[in-house]
């Protein structure tokens, strides 16, 4: 038994070790006045990569720091802590969850055990799920696609409820909260931090990666970024992939809405989805070298077929 818990003991503080040394790789960049951003990997959540895959970011405030997303672990929530001290010794005052899916938020662990007086903002509808089942899938949902990884998490939910519309003032700077309603979940929030002009879209835009979108609306999604253009932000962070500018507005509402026109107009056609697939394929030839797109491609023409289908009855 003894030799069985040492072994035991071994394999947990290996993995922990390859953790930390693939952590330690990523540096946050500062892409305005007051904003960093560490980019994450594009795959999809591993053991090698911890399911570090989305952006966390930071600003530095008057009196503190704020957090978009803290990731996917206490593990990707610590590498977050580590870039913002190389910055700062200022606390961390408040935290943006932007939605329900778990690597974004699940490094909230890594937040309160450090500052546990950060408050931590989320939509009410992410909140709600979180309580009611949905946090612990995600757990056991991030322990499994990483073999264990993120081992030593816990669930750490937002208390500071969101509808949207909200203006708030933290740390001496503005942030605008929008919610359109259902895009890529019925759950997301982008936030507008004023003073740098920077928009924070969580899942509703990316750059060189395609998701999944089993939670979402097609029409609301090309609706969201509408919004969002109308704001005219100079640095956009999404979701995944590099931060950039305008730019990627454009570009992942024009992969949405080639999608969801061409579904929308061979489904009058009568067509199923699986005789549309090859054909909207080649109208997409700008997306087929992004991250996901084999993978997704099918799942997303499926979806929007279902979509326009549910709004023709």
């Amino acid at each position: 038994m003894k030799q069985l818990y040492f072994f035991s003991a071994l394999v947990v503080i290996s993995l922990q070790s390859a953790i930390a040394g693939y952590l330690d790789e990523f540096q946050a960049e500062k892409v305005s006045s007051h904003v960093y951003v560490i980019h994450g990997p594009l795959e999809l959540p591993n053991e090698n990569n911890e399911g570090f895959m989305n952006n966390p970011a930071f600003i530095v405030t008057d009196n503190g720091v704020v957090v978009i997303d803290p990731g996917s672990s206490v593990h990707t929530g610590n590498m977050l802590l580590r870039e913002i001290r190389k910055v700062t010794d200022m606390p961390v005052i408040a935290v943006f969850d932007t939605h329900i899916h778990g690597d974004h938020w699940l490094g909230n662990d890594a937040i309160q055990r450090s500052y546990p007086d950060a408050d931590i903002y989320a939509h009410h509808k992410t909140i709600s799920m979180i309580d009611n089942g949905e946090g612990k899938n995600w757990l056991d949902l991030m322990h499994g696609m990483t073999k264990g990884a993120t081992e030593g998490t816990r669930i750490v939910n937002a208390r500071d409820a969101l509808k949207g519309g909200e203006d708030l003032s933290i740390g001496g700077h503005q942030f605008r909260i929008f919610h359109h309603g259902q895009a890529h979940t019925v759950t997301d929030i982008m936030i507008l931090h004023r003073q740098d002009n920077v928009l924070f879209t969580g899942d509703n835009v990316t750059n060189k990666r395609i998701i999944r979108m089993v939670d979402a609306s097609f029409k609301g999604s090309i609706e969201t970024i509408e919004t969002a253009k109308k704001l005219k932000p100079d640095v956009v962070v999404p979701g995944h992939g590099k931060t950039g500018g305008a730019e990627l507005l454009d570009r992942y509402q024009a992969y949405l809405s080639t999608l969801y026109i061409n579904v929308s107009k061979y489904f009058e056609e009568d067509m199923s989805d699986f005789e549309m697939k090859p054909i909207i394929h080649g109208e997409l030839s700008d997306y087929h070298d992004w991250s996901g797109y084999e993978d997704e491609l099918g799942k997303h023409i499926s979806g929007a077929y279902l979509e326009i289908e549910a709004a023709a009855f």
